[in-house]
């Protein structure tokens, strides 16, 4: 059997307690539960991590990572806007990247569920509370970057300090997430990225059109 590299087995590590933490809850992803659901021996386990902590960590950095995805803004944009001789309105490209990541959430609903398991567990599990602090570091940090972009390609300026936008599109996204997931009503989540578009938008001064 072929050997495999650290890089290569921290991912499988990653993916294997995403898949755990996804159906059956954070409590049960022990280290045993990862390494049977990866196909590996306790001691590769060790190999590529120092404890179960530092592989929730990664877990978190990992989803988030997968998320930029939101933040290539010349797929967000339709061919049209992507084309035209002025550039998109600030509400047209917010919402496109909601709706990017409302369809990342259609596509794998496990990935978000998972997170939002793993940030409740932290926060209830004495001396795990850094996680959900890191995870909510990291979406801040994601949003404000998305922000920014988005302020840039439409030519527009924020009137109100980004980090307060930033946590402002975060809390809508938490709460966007939870309700899809339960309602899985992809209707409902389009017309409520609509609606948070326009409101972001409000709080930007638009460029010279």
């Amino acid at each position: 059997m072929p050997r495999i590299s650290v890089v290569d087995r921290r991912a499988e590590l990653i993916s294997a307690a995403l898949r755990v933490v996804a159906a059956e809850g954070v409590a049960a992803a022990t280290t045993r539960a990862i390494v049977a659901e990866a196909g590996m021996s306790l001691a590769s386990f060790h190999y590529a991590f120092a404890s179960r902590d530092e592989l929730l960590a990664e877990l978190v950095a990992h989803v988030v990572e997968h998320e930029r995805v939101v933040l290539d803004v010349g797929e967000l944009l339709t061919d049209e806007e992507a084309t035209q001789e002025h550039s998109p309105t600030l509400e047209a490209v917010v919402r496109a990247g909601l709706q990017r990541y409302v369809d990342l959430l259609r596509a794998d609903p496990a990935r978000e569920a998972a997170m939002q398991e793993l940030s409740a567990y932290a926060m209830r599990t004495p001396g795990l509370e850094h996680l959900a602090l890191e995870q909510y570091r990291r979406y801040e940090e994601l949003a404000r970057e998305a922000l920014a972009l988005a302020a840039r390609v439409s030519g527009s300026t924020w009137t109100q300090p980004v980090d307060e936008i930033a946590r402002t599109v975060i809390a809508f996204t938490d709460g966007l997430t939870l309700g899809w997931l339960v309602r899985r009503d992809d209707a409902e989540a389009r017309r409520l990225v609509g609606t948070v578009a326009h409101l972001v938008a409000t709080l930007a001064e638009p460029g010279p059109r």
